[in-house]
C-alpha cells in the first residue's frame, strides 16, 4: 500500500507570528491524517507535543516573565510617568530658545 503524506506545504504566515511559533499547521496536519485514516496521526500528535513542550520552555525564559501582573502594571505606570516628565522637559527646553536650530 502506498503511504498517504499528511504534511501540507508551510510557507510563512502573515499575521506576523513566526512559523516556528504557530501551531496551526500542525493542527492541520493532524486533522489530515485522520480526514484520511492515516497511520501518521500518532507522529503528527507527538509533534504537536513537542511543540507544546518547545514553546513552554521559550515563554518560560521570556524576561519579566516572573512578575505578577500587579508588578507589570506598576512598571507601566512609572515608564509612562517617566514619558510624560521627559516629553514636559523636551518642551520646556524647546521654549526657552536657548538652541539655534538651523532652518534648511
Amino acid at each position: 500500500a502506498a503511504k498517504i503524506s499528511c504534511k501540507m506545504s508551510t510557507p510563512e504566515p502573515s499575521d506576523g507570528v513566526p512559523a516556528e511559533s504557530s501551531f496551526l499547521p500542525l493542527v492541520h496536519d493532524i486533522i489530515k491524517c485522520m480526514d484520511k485514516d492515516s497511520q501518521d496521526v500518532h507522529q503528527e500528535l507527538n509533534e504537536l507535543k513537542n511543540k507544546f513542550q518547545e514553546m513552554r520552555k521559550v515563554v518560560s525564559t521570556m524576561p519579566g516573565i516572573d512578575a505578577s501582573p500587579e508588578h507589570q502594571q506598576q512598571q507601566l505606570q512609572n515608564l509612562r510617568e517617566q514619558v510624560r516628565t521627559k516629553n514636559e522637559l523636551l518642551q520646556k527646553y524647546k521654549s526657552l530658545c536657548m538652541f539655534d536650530i538651523p532652518k534648511a
